[in-house]
């Protein structure tokens, strides 16, 4: 029999969508030709939020939709996922107070009845989140949650699988051709399976895999790599900080692991997924700084 679908790639897209098409009763497959989780949805920053800073490019719809995605995430997962307090320093700011403090407003609203707090002023009292900050401690603070990125990508895999979905690791894609309604897929395992649909669930692979399957399309893939540093503690607290630069670029850092600080993200474009490794200490540094 054939399946329902045929998934490549086992991210947290991948196993999500497995979840969900596995819920709705399809038979699934899915294939990661190395391991779950084991490149970008293990490297991120680690952040469920609703995309603060799509704001300024007017993408309301995208924004409301994020939060309440993280709205759910939050009550499906909160093992995985907590709350995070970010402080909004708005020294050094290429955008008017006002105009930050509208734009939280906006996100606030938003998100609907979130279970979070919602954004505020700094205040004198607030010494947790000042201290560490030179100059002035204008600013703001508002709310959005951290994740364990690699175990919710797992998580939705096991659900998955406790659903009824196949999930083949270290297994690739050879080829795949559509033959009349169904694809005929080689795996690097020696089978050759069938499928009523085919997922592209391949990540930075995404147009890797299309290509390899001849498909032509218009829409065109933009590589980025983010690198971060990590660094001894840097302030105490559970609390982030998100910092304004002056060419527009934000800057996060983050409590990590307990006696670290993780600071970042570059947005640094790439030709091949393979280009995506950090860049040597001195030129991170200064890209973040």
């Amino acid at each position: 029999m054939p399946y329902d679908l045929l998934i490549v790639g086992g991210g947290i897209n991948g196993c999500a969508i497995a979840r969900e098409a596995s819920l709705a009763g399809l038979s699934i497959l899915l294939v990661e030709k190395d391991d779950l989780a084991g490149h970008t949805s293990s490297a991120s920053t680690k952040l469920i939020h609703g995309g603060l800073r799509y704001l300024e490019t007017w993408q309301f719809r995208l924004v409301r939709e994020g939060l309440h995605e993280r709205e759910r995430l939050l009550e499906a997962a909160p093992h995985l996922i907590r709350p995070m307090t970010f402080v909004l320093p708005h020294a050094h700011a290429v955008r008017p107070w006002w105009m930050v403090r509208a734009g939280l407003y906006l996100y606030d609203m938003l998100a609907g009845q979130s279970s979070l707090p919602r954004s505020r002023s700094l205040h004198p009292a607030d010494t947790a989140f000042t201290d560490p900050l030179a100059g002035e401690h204008r600013g703001f603070v508002y709310s959005d949650a951290w994740v364990d990125d690699a175990r919710l990508t797992l998580a939705n895999a096991r659900d998955a699988a406790a659903h009824g979905t196949e999930i083949a690791t270290r297994t690739a894609l050879i080829s795949a051709a559509r033959i009349g309604d169904l694809w005929q897929a080689k795996l690097s395992d020696g089978r050759t399976v069938e499928a009523r649909s085919l997922v592209n669930a391949a990540g930075p692979w995404v147009r890797t895999l299309l290509d390899s399957l001849s498909i032509e399309t218009r829409s065109q893939v933009r590589l980025v790599k983010g690198s971060h540093i990590v660094v001894p503690r840097l302030f105490e607290g559970d609390h982030a900080y998100i910092l304004q630069q002056p060419d527009r670029r934000i800057v996060f850092a983050i409590p990590y692991e307990g006696g670290f600080t993780e600071i970042g993200t570059t947005d640094v474009s790439v030709e091949r997924p393979e280009d995506a490794i950090c860049s040597p200490r001195k030129s991170s540094i200064s890209a973040t700084q």
